[in-house]
């Protein structure tokens, strides 16, 4: 039986580096303060914290497969930041929408410091892909379907329809968000070319995902990448045994989900143990089902679809899930596109650095109309020392 634990413990920890997007084989500092300890100080700021609690009006809709997806609306009349007026239901032509679409293993909740920014500044909507978050388990998976970047597009052509079936669009995607936008531009241009404002594309890849080392040494590289698929798809299939052993293994899984989540030492404690809730709450299998899609994933020849809009493409210069390398090759698709790397900066940029990332969302919606020029927003969230911008040349 403690062998089983002893394996199940090192499963789990495994599988806390793949939610984050890496693998196996991260060395951690040790941690030198007491269990119960580091126990009590995980719920008190679960406690403190508001992260992840702002919530919208409810809606839900079905992909092609009848999974049910849910998606929460911020209208125009939503209260506004910092509490001050309501801005009136506007009358004449729909708004334009800004659809925020999260990244592998999160939901829509990581978005909370853009979403409290922008409330009452401009109509938005939060969705979960499915089996994340609020959303259901897919149908299609359940019934044997791998997943694919191409049917997640679907998924959000199905959100667009019910949640903002008129009217102009802004399109923000992190990591497997920004594959999701690129499928739907591969698969509905009419869309793209008749409602697309603008795009933000933050943290993510258009492809050759299957290259990235996740910052582990040349000589386990290839190794890992035989392995991998076998071994999560091995793990998906002992759910129970797996998820008992992440939580025997908490305190190494939240070294690694900080390792791979953020590029700066100064990270707010209450930040990264939201990252920490957010991942851990995606059940292996729903892992297992993901990773292989990203290794096939090449949307390079979509992004011209965007070609003629505002493109702001947002990296981290310490991200070892989506190398800035990867918003480069974005770049180089799209030389008009404007390109920002973040210094000290890791994956789950929008949560590290909130107001710059905010700021430059807001920029793109005042350079695609969306939003009257200037636009101030309410500066939900710290800026801590290191993040500064280094914009794209």
């Amino acid at each position: 039986m403690s062998e089983n634990w002893r394996k199940a413990g090192w499963a789990g920890a495994a599988i806390g580096v793949i939610a984050a997007g890496a693998a196996a084989g991260v060395a951690v500092e040790r941690i030198t303060v007491g269990r119960g300890i580091r126990r009590k100080a995980r719920l008190a700021l679960d406690a403190a914290g508001d992260y992840g609690s702002l919530r919208g009006t409810e809606g839900t809709c079905r992909a092609e497969d009848g999974t049910e997806l849910h998606y929460e609306v911020d209208d125009l009349d939503q209260a506004a930041p910092g509490g001050g007026k309501r801005r009136p239901r506007r009358k004449g032509p729909a708004p334009a929408t800004v659809v925020f679409c999260h990244g592998y293993c999160l939901s829509q909740d990581s978005w909370h410091f853009q979403r409290a920014a922008l409330r009452g500044v401009v109509r938005s909507v939060y969705w979960d892909q499915r089996s994340h978050g609020r959303s259901a388990r897919g149908l299609a998976q359940a019934d044997g379907e791998p997943v694919t970047i191409e049917q997640l597009g679907r998924d959000l052509k199905a959100v667009i329809d019910a949640a903002a079936p008129e009217g102009p669009l802004v399109l923000v995607g992190h990591s497997m968000g920004g594959m999701t936008v690129m499928a739907l531009a591969e698969q509905f241009p009419e869309l793209v070319r008749e409602r697309v404002l603008g795009v933000a594309l933050v943290g993510t890849s258009s492809g050759r995902l299957d290259e990235v080392t996740y910052g582990l040494p040349s000589i386990g590289q290839g190794a890992v990448r035989r392995i991998l698929p076998g071994v999560l798809k091995a793990l998906g299939s002992q759910v129970e045994l797996v998820e008992r052993g992440r939580r025997a293994t908490a305190d190494l899984f939240a070294g690694m989900i900080k390792l791979y989540s953020f590029g700066s030492r100064e990270v707010d404690p209450g930040v990264a143990r939201f990252a920490e809730r957010l991942i851990e709450a995606t059940p292996i299998d729903v892992v297992a089902e993901f990773y292989p899609a990203f290794q096939t994933h090449d949307k390079s020849a979509a992004l011209q679809r965007f070609a003629d809009l505002p493109v702001t493409v947002v990296a981290g210069d310490r991200d070892m899930i989506t190398p800035a390398a990867h918003s480069v090759a974005i770049k180089e698709q799209l030389p008009a596109a404007e390109l920002v790397v973040l210094e000290e900066t890791g994956h789950l940029m929008m949560l590290e650095r909130p107001e710059i990332v905010t700021g430059l969302l807001t920029g793109l919606l005042a350079r695609a109309g969306a939003v009257p020029a200037p636009t101030n927003v309410g500066a939900h969230g710290r800026r801590t020392a290191g993040s500064a911008a280094q914009p794209g040349r």
